[in-house]
């Protein structure tokens, strides 16, 4: 292995590790919310959210990418006066657009309250998390910087330091307005979220001071004026990355309008409808999206593999990539399905102190396979130049989405169920638009007899595990029942890969240090 791969795979490790560091402390943070404001103040606090991912996504405009690709070009030439273009065009645009955009959020929000979401408590959540947009957008700039020199780190352990600083304050603020009413707990759950990504900011500025090469306030308004044609090339590059996340941003604003509305029409009341999404959004998808922190590193390491695999010609290796990249998201989202399908109710009930929300978890969880599968094939999508070609099919599924959810949940006998079946099939559908644009380009073979193992994989885990858990003793307590149970699914899971041989030896020693071990353990 050369040495630039070993660096590749430790900033892929890297990215891996933050992920779950930033997921375990985000579901800490989601925890703490839910038992203190319950169902209908985390509805609320959801109702939000989507607003400001949108706003979040037209004032990056795609950047940071951008950003990251220009100043590793730079970074190669040793040419230090393009870099302080670039980052001080990044950060005039993305100033100019967090202005407006936020100002925007602020004169909206009572249009944005009380027409379209049908709730106005959600006024509060929407003003008390408007002032995190300019913050994002200087992070953006600066984390598009660190990676295009080549330095995961400072981004990594910035989104580890923002999870902290939510997590300890969110008891505080949450508690402290509760009493003035649970949409004021939601605005307090706001302002934890905007002080985290100060902090974090704060951070990648000391960062940024102690490792400056250049001078970015220094001629500031005279390298804006003379950066027409470096704007032209952030432009051209972010543009088109942007358009899939726009779409995506845009469908997620739209869910809760669509949901809200249509189960007014279903006859639902407000607060039962915002306490349902609640139950969804809050409690539900987060479990499920909890493995993609995985598949989006392997995404990140897919891009530059395919991309080199594709500029050498080699048709074969980039299948071989895929394929990889595949196998592996599904072997890591098979255990994720298993698990929150057997054991939806106890972790729901040990997590949030409530089951209510299981039943969408159980419905889905099946499904989110395709989920896990969206990532890598959206990355080689990327990788071939069909960035345009991600956005239609993103753009596709979007749309369907919407229209499933407004079609289902507008239905009393199906309600906030709808909206569920709605997600699952917007998922389902970009995946296999995804894939099939893929195998237009590429040659690409599927080997039938690896999914049918890892199915069979998925089955014989879920028995075992539930099994184990209603054949304890009920007077045992819940979480010792479900550790118990989970770690005997997740045994029988690893056991059953190694027996099937659906990891390779080759991959488990790819991983530094920890991975050569555990492969020596592992085909002894």
């Amino acid at each position: 292995m050369s040495k630039s791969k070993q660096t590749f795979l430790q900033g892929t490790l890297i990215l891996i590790l933050a992920g779950l560091i930033t997921r375990v402390l985000g579901f800490v943070n989601r925890i703490v919310v839910a038992r203190i404001m319950g169902e209908e103040g985390v509805g609320l606090y959801m109702m939000a959210v989507p607003t400001l991912l949108l706003t979040i996504t037209l004032t990056q405009l795609g950047l940071p990418i951008a950003i990251s690709k220009l100043v590793a070009e730079a970074e190669a030439l040793g040419d230090r006066k393009r870099i302080k273009k670039i980052l001080v065009v990044s950060l005039a645009t993305t100033g100019i657009l967090s202005i407006i955009f936020t100002s925007g959020m602020i004169i909206l929000a009572p249009i944005l309250s009380e027409t379209l979401l049908t709730d106005a408590r959600t006024y509060y959540p929407l003003i008390a998390i408007s002032p995190i947009v300019p913050i994002v957008a200087l992070s953006s700039v600066l984390r598009g910087y660190f990676q295009g020199r080549q330095n995961m780190r400072p981004a990594a352990y910035s989104q580890v330091i923002e999870q902290i600083v939510r997590i300890s304050l969110v008891a505080l603020l949450t508690s402290a307005f509760l009493p003035y009413g649970v949409e004021f707990a939601a605005a307090g759950a706001m302002i934890s979220v905007v002080i985290g990504e100060l902090v974090s900011l704060l951070y990648m500025i000391m960062m940024f001071r102690m490792k400056k090469r250049v001078q970015v306030r220094k001629n500031f308004f005279q390298s804006v004026s003379h950066g027409k044609e470096t704007f032209k090339s952030l432009m051209s590059i972010a543009l088109p990355t942007t358009g899939s996340r726009l779409i995506g941003s845009l469908a997620y604003f739209f869910e809760p309008i669509v949901v809200a509305q249509s189960l007014a029409i279903a006859g639902v009341t407000t607060a039962l409808a915002t306490k349902q999404y609640g139950e969804l959004t809050g409690y539900a998808l987060p479990l499920l999206f909890l493995p993609s922190f995985i598949t989006y590193s392997l995404s990140v390491s897919l891009v530059p593999a395919i991309s080199e695999a594709a500029a050498q010609k080699k048709t074969l290796l980039i299948e071989h990539r895929l394929q990889q990249a595949l196998r592996l998201s599904f072997v890591s989202g098979g255990l994720a399905v298993v698990v929150l399908y057997v054991f939806a109710e106890p972790i729901m009930q040990l997590m949030y102190g409530s089951a209510t929300g299981a039943i969408f978890v159980k419905v889905m969880a099946p499904f989110f396979v395709f989920y896990y599968f969206q990532g890598p094939l959206q990355a080689a999508l990327q990788a071939l130049d069909l960035a345009k070609a991600a956005m239609v099919n993103s753009l596709i599924g979007a749309i369907v989405k919407i229209g499933v959810i407004f079609a289902l949940a507008t239905r009393p006998e199906l309600g906030i169920m709808g909206a569920a079946l709605g997600i699952v099939v917007g998922i389902m559908l970009v995946t296999l638009l995804h894939f099939s644009t893929v195998i237009k380009v590429i040659s690409y073979s599927i080997y039938v007899k690896e999914y049918i193992k890892s199915f069979v994989t998925m089955i014989l885990a879920g028995m075992a595990g539930h099994f184990a858990f209603s054949f304890m003793p009920v007077s045992q307590p819940l979480v010792i029942r479900s550790i118990i149970a989970i770690t005997l699914t997740t045994i029988t899971y690893i056991v059953l890969l190694i027996v099937f041989q659906l990891v390779k030896k080759d991959e488990m020693k790819k991983v530094p240090i920890v991975g050569k071990h555990i492969a020596k353990w592992m085909f002894a």
